[in-house]
């Protein structure tokens, strides 16, 4: 029984260390998720209002949307 209790040991400090890591990555991420769903909705509201000549009506919908979409993208994940 001796030695399982080292092998025991290593096994949770292991799963500690995997958690920590999968934690850290995670909230590395969110932020990216946010600004890149706000950004792509952005851009395709601004080349489809040069491209309809409009003002910056599509722009700011597909902007919120974006921001909307990303919001939920986060509290999916977390």
């Amino acid at each position: 029984m001796a030695a399982d209790s080292p092998s025991e040991d290593k096994l949770s400090v292991a799963k500690e260390a995997r958690k920590s890591t999968n934690q850290a990555a995670l909230a590395l991420e969110l932020p990216f998720i946010l600004v890149g769903t706000v950004a792509l909705g952005v851009a395709i509201g601004f080349y489809m209002d040069r491209w309809l000549h409009t003002k910056p009506i599509i722009t700011l919908i597909l902007g919120a949307l974006g921001f909307a979409g990303g919001l939920r993208e986060i509290m999916r994940r977390v």
